[in-house]
């Protein structure tokens, strides 16, 4: 995906002469020949990541619309108060892209990980929250949202999808009807869902806008008074717009999802995943349990 994200933003810089990329140490290399060529447009700030939003905040409210790429935690917690003020509080659009997702970063520790973005940046007025699960998905949402005036996180991982599904920016996809719960897959972990959910009577969405909620498209699936959500991201991450989504409708909601609690252990991403019931066996189990309680 990060090949993908380099050409994107590299094609954007070159056609575009009213854009600009912001780096935050990472990347600086795959992006040398731009920060050359183009020294006014394309700069490496440094591990400065609140002030790198704020100087994208200055530039897009000249005109120049920012990418700034950064790892996770220090685009969504370190530069929160930035994103917040300088970007929502005054309607101005930008683009921020982060790789890391969850914890892709699982040997760097709890500092590298954000499990909690997406709850996180649900809180900000206006932020789209987009979770391509392969590099193709990431190249149509990027250019789906780069210039529509908001600000948008695109939310990266480097444990892409094998399942290909052509998405649009604010839908979710319908990948197979039935009738015992509605199953909603998110980001990289659709491959996994649908592993588990192959002999399971059930709705599948896979959901890689997060706001804007789809909201349309879950009431019109919606089926069994059940909603699973399978998702890299802090349980109950997307439970608010689900509820909302369903305006008073009785639903009983359940779950794959990350535990709300420190992350301690290491390993490689995988080892995580089996560990947290994050993998297709995982889900199964999970899904299992939470069908039976019907």
């Amino acid at each position: 995906m990060r090949k993908a994200m380099q050409a994107a933003v590299r094609e954007t810089i070159e056609e575009y002469a009213d854009t600009a990329l912001l780096l935050i140490d990472i990347g600086a290399f795959p992006m040398r020949e731009l920060l050359k060529k183009y020294p006014q447009r394309v700069k490496n700030i440094g591990i400065f990541e609140p002030g790198t939003i704020g100087v994208a905040a200055g530039l897009s409210l000249t005109g120049i619309t920012p990418i700034v790429y950064g790892i996770s935690p220090f685009i969504v917690q370190r530069s929160l108060e930035q994103l917040k003020l300088d970007f929502v509080y005054q309607n101005i659009g930008g683009n921020f892209i982060t790789t890391g997702a969850a914890y892709d970063f699982s040997a760097l520790g709890y500092s590298h990980y954000c499990p909690e973005d997406v709850a996180t940046l649900r809180l900000l007025p206006g932020m789209e929250i987009l979770t391509p699960g392969t590099p193709a998905q990431f190249d149509a949402l990027f250019k789906a949202c780069r210039f529509d005036g908001r600000p948008s996180y695109f939310r990266m991982t480097d444990h892409c999808n094998q399942t290909q599904v052509d998405v649009e920016f604010g839908r979710a996809a319908v990948l197979k009807r039935g009738s015992r719960a509605t199953v909603i897959a998110v980001a990289e972990q659709l491959d996994a869902t649908l592993e588990a959910c192959a002999e399971a009577d059930v709705t599948v969405l896979y959901y890689t806008t997060l706001a804007p909620f789809d909201a349309e498209t879950l009431r019109r699936e919606y089926t069994g008074g059940a909603v699973f959500v399978s998702a890299p991201l802090y349980a109950g991450s997307l439970f608010a717009d689900i509820a909302a989504a369903l305006d008073g409708e009785p639903v009983r909601l359940g779950g794959a999802e990350i535990p709300l609690e420190v992350l301690r252990t290491y390993g490689k991403k995988a080892d995580k995943d089996a560990a947290l019931g994050l993998d297709a066996k995982g889900i199964a189990e999970r899904l299992g349990a939470f069908l039976a309680k019907a």
